[in-house]
């Protein structure tokens, strides 16, 4: 399964002045298309620590969508980062510069431009908002940290470069609403699935309700989370708990 991953940048979340809208969306349009996200990492406007993150997920091959960080102020490191991560230099593409031009004429110079100073050989992703582009470097993705402008630049990428992974990935998740439990009455049964299966992914969420309820389930291969989630059915009825299942 191919790895998908996003990093969202910039102390202005960390700090909470913005709230982060980034996540619930990957998630949506990535379940959307047959994927899932991976994992998903919080970066403050700390070159090393950006640069770093970026090396290794590049070396891991994975796809990756990075939010914020690229436009023109002292604050944003995110396109040098990347050309460090990737070991190129920056160069001023010609394609983006021809983007910003369109939108601000004569107001391009001098400081807009140099959201065009990218990695060498990076490739555009268009923004439909204000024609300032994003871009394109080993799997890797980056957007302005704007939900207007990032999310139909996400979802221009995934259909544009990943159609052929769309709904081909052998991957479910399934669950039940155990009730009149606590987890710490699950937590063998848990155990044994955990053994029993050990390419899928178990998950216990409990619920903070008059019931003691809890979600128990199963993700990855169809074959095996289907039988896997069987076996937790019928375990959990024979321990004398209520159960239904998840809509």
């Amino acid at each position: 399964m191919q790895t998908f991953g996003i990093y969202i940048i910039g102390d202005e979340i960390l700090s909470g002045k913005r709230q982060d809208a980034h996540l619930g969306f990957v998630i949506e349009v990535l379940k959307k298309r047959g994927l899932q996200l991976s994992w998903a990492n919080y970066l403050g406007d700390i070159p090393q620590e950006i640069t770093a993150s970026l090396k290794a997920s590049m070396a891991r091959g994975d796809v990756v969508f990075s939010f914020g960080g690229i436009g023109a102020t002292p604050d944003d490191y995110t396109r040098q980062c990347a050309a460090e991560a990737a070991g190129l230099r920056l160069a001023r593409h010609a394609g983006a510069v021809a983007e910003i031009e369109a939108q601000y004429g004569e107001s391009a110079y001098p400081k807009r431009v140099l959201m065009a100073d990218l990695p060498e050989s990076a490739a555009l992703i268009p923004n439909p908002i204000n024609r300032v582009a994003g871009f394109s470097i080993l799997q890797h993705h980056f957007v302005p940290g704007f939900p207007q402008m990032a999310h139909p630049m996400v979802e221009w990428v995934l259909d544009t470069y990943y159609p052929h992974l769309f709904h081909t990935q052998d991957y479910i998740e399934t669950s039940i609403l155990v009730m009149e439990a606590g987890e710490s009455q699950l937590i063998d049964l848990m155990l044994e699935i955990v053994k029993k299966y050990p390419e899928l992914k178990l998950f216990s969420l409990p619920k903070l309700d008059d019931r003691r309820t809890t979600e128990l389930g199963v993700k990855g291969p169809a074959i095996q989370a289907k039988t896997a989630i069987a076996e937790i059915k019928q375990a959990v009825s024979n321990l004398g708990f209520p159960w239904s299942e998840t809509t």
